[in-house]
């Protein structure tokens, strides 16, 4: 239970209050984590309302199995599989869908899960732990070249080409990294100049979780399946903490909003263009200097809210 407690939501009101949760509606959250967005979603919801939430990580499973409200159902899956999730369950539309994409407080403090360099622990990484490839595997076997490629791509690391050949070079002398602290060391020794006021490893270690759990995969994945999912009104809030991953919401959400652009060229009247199925929801939203001042880990999040028209 104290793990649950540690754990702040990051723009929690601003989030619910894009939801704009209706009495009787019907709402996925996508990311329970520990429960801060679907207890403030629930404790709007009227008495027929309802509440799903999914989660790839079992502690979260096993935090939201506390409680015990009828109008909640929690389930373990990734949200790419929201579709089928929703359709066993009869459901076949919604009324609103957040994520909050961040990982959460007990995961990176949780040695033994091995998402932070700051203590040690196994290199483990994986969302959900029944299943996949760990770092330590990854690390064991991987080419450098690949590498190189994950540690560029997810890390957006300048220093990629150095740190995947000093991981290498370190299992070519026989060694086998074990430990996130032995990670964070290679990596800090690779890297010619830090960037001030950042560990050096910080690049390294989301690169490698990003890899790992398909998360932007997930997300490319998962975000049509909202727009056919959600009730004409519904809401879709998105919570992201990375460039890699804002990108991808604020491209998906643009392209649903430029459906009735007229093409170049073509001989078609605007009145027969595809209309929009979504359209954007205000600007994005960042946190408060006094909300960065009391949870430092809020101050890269950015939300993003979009909502669905009658367009089919």
């Amino acid at each position: 239970m104290s793990q649950d407690v540690r754990h702040t939501p990051v723009l929690l009101d601003e989030a619910i209050a894009a939801l704009r949760v209706q009495p009787e509606g019907v709402y996925v959250d996508a990311t329970f984590g520990r429960g801060g967005h679907s207890r403030a979603i629930l404790a709007r919801l009227g008495t027929t309302g309802r509440l799903i939430a999914l989660d790839r990580d079992m502690a979260a499973v096993e935090a939201a199995q506390r409680i015990t409200d009828p109008r909640f159902t929690i389930v373990h899956s990734a949200f790419s599989a929201m579709s089928r999730v929703l359709e066993k369950m009869g459901i076949n539309r919604v009324d609103g869908m957040l994520f909050d994409l961040g990982v959460s407080s007990p995961q990176i403090e949780e040695a033994a899960r091995g998402f932070s360099f700051r203590q040690d622990g196994p290199l483990d990484m994986r969302m959900d732990q029944s299943r996949g490839q760990t770092a330590e595997e990854f690390l064991a076997t991987v080419s450098e070249q690949r590498l190189r490629e994950v540690i560029r791509d997810y890390g957006e690391e300048r220093f990629a080409k150095q740190i995947a050949r000093a991981i290498v070079a370190f299992r070519a002398g026989g060694g086998r990294l074990t430990t996130t602290r032995q990670l964070a060391a290679l990596v800090a020794g690779a890297i010619p100049k830090a960037e001030p006021g950042q560990d050096p490893a910080t690049r390294t270690f989301q690169a490698l979780r990003i890899f790992l759990n398909q998360e932007l995969e997930e997300l490319s994945l998962t975000l049509p399946q909202c727009v056919d999912l959600l009730s004409p009104g519904g809401r879709l809030v998105v919570i992201s903490f990375h460039s890699l991953e804002d990108r991808i919401v604020k491209r998906f959400i643009r392209a649903q909003q430029q459906r009735d652009r007229m093409p170049p060229h073509l001989p078609i009247r605007a009145v027969d263009l595809p209309r929009p199925r979504m359209v954007a929801v205000g600007r994005a939203i960042r946190p408060s200097s006094r909300e960065v001042a009391a949870n430092p880990r809020a101050r890269s999040a950015i939300l993003r809210v979009a909502e669905r028209t009658e367009a089919e």
